[in-house]
This record gives structure tokens, sequence and C-alpha cells, in this order.
């Protein structure tokens, strides 16, 4: 594969990763709220659940969208439902800090059931591969998927750095409390997007 494909399938990638939406918005609270590994953990579900995603995409699955009525709005309900329960619990959140005790931080299969519920991913996964591979090129699908692995982790990963730079300034509750507060928000207005798409 040349160059030429190469860099554009990276640019589309790295925008579809690094822009904001559900998954960024869990990895940038995880941040806040738990040690850099909890929160590389939920990023490294998510990517790779987003890789299986676009592979089976590329391998035909995307077709069960048009030839299975109704398909759609149940993925569409299902990823509304699961979003909104992750804002309810993050606007529930009551700011403290964990330190020394176990809390239940989103992890890796969390993070894997996010992308498979969440239409922007499938989107993002039938665009990108209809616009960059052909149809009957397996070969074209897994370079693809190659290049988008790092891509994801790394974008997925500076939205958690980002919650952890947030975290040295945090020292009071009510402080935690109102970003994620703001972030449950945003959370629940992406789910809007997702219905009136």
């Amino acid at each position: 594969m040349s160059l030429s494909l190469i860099l554009p399938m990276s640019a589309f990638a790295l925008a579809a990763s690094i822009s904001p939406g559900p998954v960024n918005l869990v990895c940038l609270s995880s941040g806040t709220r738990y040690p850099l590994s909890q929160g590389l953990i939920f990023v490294t579900g998510a990517t790779l659940g987003f890789i299986a995603l676009f592979i089976t995409i590329g391998l035909g699955l995307y077709s069960v969208l048009t030839v299975v009525p109704g398909f759609n709005e149940i993925l569409r309900w299902g990823g509304v439902i699961f979003l909104l329960y992750l804002s309810v619990q993050l606007f529930r959140d009551d700011g403290r800090l964990p330190e020394g005790e176990t809390r239940n931080p989103p992890g890796f299969m969390t993070g894997a059931i996010m992308q498979w519920l969440n239409p922007k991913a499938w989107l993002a996964s039938a665009s990108g591969i209809g616009a960059y591979t052909s149809a009957d090129n397996l070969e074209q699908i897994i370079i693809f998927a190659a290049l988008y692995l790092p891509i994801c982790w790394l974008s997925l990963s500076c939205w958690v750095y980002a919650g952890a730079f947030l975290r040295r300034f945090i020292h009071q509750p009510i402080v935690l409390v109102s970003i994620n507060r703001v972030l449950a928000v945003l959370l629940a207005a992406s789910c809007v997007y997702l219905l009136i798409d």
C-alpha cells in the first residue's frame, strides 16, 4: 500500500479518535478520579473494542444494518441507554478522590462495550472503510486497522492524561463534583445527537 493512502488513513483515524465524544469524556473523567493505570485499562478496552468492530464491519457485518429491519434502531437505543447510565453514575459521584480504597473505575469491558453500542463508532468505521479501502480487499482493511490501533490508543490516552493533569488542581470534592456534572451533562447531550442524527 502506498504512502499516499496511508497518510490519509492515519489522518482520518486521528480526527475520528481524538475528537470529543462519549468515550473521550469517560477517559477525561477517569483521569481526574483514578490512577493513570486504571484509565489506560479503559483506553485499552475501548481501543481493542473499536478495532474489533472496525474489522468486523470491514468483513461485512455493516450489511446487517441494511438487511435486518430495525437493527439500526436497536443499536441506537442500546447506545443511548448505556450512555445515559454512565452519565447518571458520573452525575451522582460524590467528588471524593479514592485514596487507598477500591472503587469501581470504568474498566476494560466497559470501554469495549461502549464502542459496540456507539453508533458513531459504527459510522466512523463504515465511512473510513468505504472511503479508503476496496470492499473485497482484506489486506487493506487489516492495514487500516493496524494504523488505527496505536492512533486510537494514543488519542484516548491523551484524554486520560488531561484528566490526570486537572486532578493536580482539584483539592476539594465540590470542584470535582462540578467537573463530573458538566461531563455528565455533555455525555447525556451526546445522546440527543444520537437520537436526532
